[in-house]
């Protein structure tokens, strides 16, 4: 019995002391005050431990600049190849590292290399519940996440795009104004972006100005149905010539931008 609890007192000594250095390897990996030969040891060392420790521990070096820009690309661009290549086997790591990072631009780019449908489509869904369009202090987490939603043309992603029409930031809602444009998705952002634009409390020029752009560049009619279409067709041509002088909707109700605004 005794040599049994020698044998375990070793193990967990010895346990103990591999967890301990890699808590450390992981500090130095993103010490931005370190000396960037330092700082690369310890990226590599995590790269070859693999573990889920060590994974978290790649991922946060994207959360924090370097002085010397080009150093600091290189080391970041070094971490996104490498978590590429372990593969899917990083996901669980790197949803837990989405929910708790201030900034999602290096991660989404992971995020599409290791992840496929729905396995993808679900982690952005999550990310959406978590960052709701309600008002934050730093909305450049939403707006890194509805950009980056905007790139890539599904259903599904085109719902989630949505309800970031009407969020709290003005920034958001251009964005999600242009993700919308992006997805050319009819039927999902036809009446959100009409609605938008004749919304009297939105009081960005520039939001209703790229809804307009957006509706021209796609060429979606403004078939707007119910009771009050006449009424609607005819504020949004009356918003329209207030901020586009000349521009107006033919026919078919689509919108014709006058040349200077093609």
């Amino acid at each position: 019995m005794r040599y049994i609890a020698v044998a375990l007192s070793d193990f967990f000594s010895k346990e103990s002391r591999g967890s301990r250095a890699l808590k450390k390897t992981v500090q130095r990996a993103n010490d931005k005050h370190a000396q960037s030969g330092d700082r690369w040891k310890a990226l590599e060392a995590l790269r070859d431990d693999g573990s889920p420790e060590a994974v978290l521990g790649l991922l946060r070096r994207f959360t924090f600049r370097y002085d010397k820009s080009i150093e600091d690309e290189q080391e970041k661009d070094w971490v996104y190849h490498t978590l590429v290549e372990l593969g899917d086997k990083v996901l669980p790591q790197l949803r837990q590292h989405m929910r708790e990072t201030d900034t999602l631009a290096w991660p989404l780019k992971v995020l599409e290399k290791v992840a496929s449908g729905d396995t993808f489509r679900d982690a952005l869904r999550e990310l959406c519940e978590r960052n709701d369009n309600s008002y934050i202090r730093d909305p450049t987490k939403k707006i890194q996440l509805v950009h980056f939603m905007g790139d890539h043309c599904d259903p599904v992603l085109a719902q989630l795009v949505v309800p970031y029409v009407e969020d709290a930031d003005e920034g958001v809602r251009f964005t999600a104004v242009e993700a919308v444009v992006q997805q050319k998705n009819q039927e999902v952002g036809l009446v959100p972006l009409i609605k938008l634009f004749l919304t009297q409390s939105e009081e960005s020029r520039r939001i209703k100005v790229r809804i307009a752009e957006g509706l021209a560049q796609l060429g979606w009619a403004l078939n707007v149905h119910g009771g009050t279409a006449a009424q609607q067709t005819a504020e949004f041509e009356r918003v329209l010539s207030e901020l586009i002088p000349g521009a107006r909707l033919d026919g078919q109700k689509k919108l014709k931008l006058p040349a200077t605004e093609r």
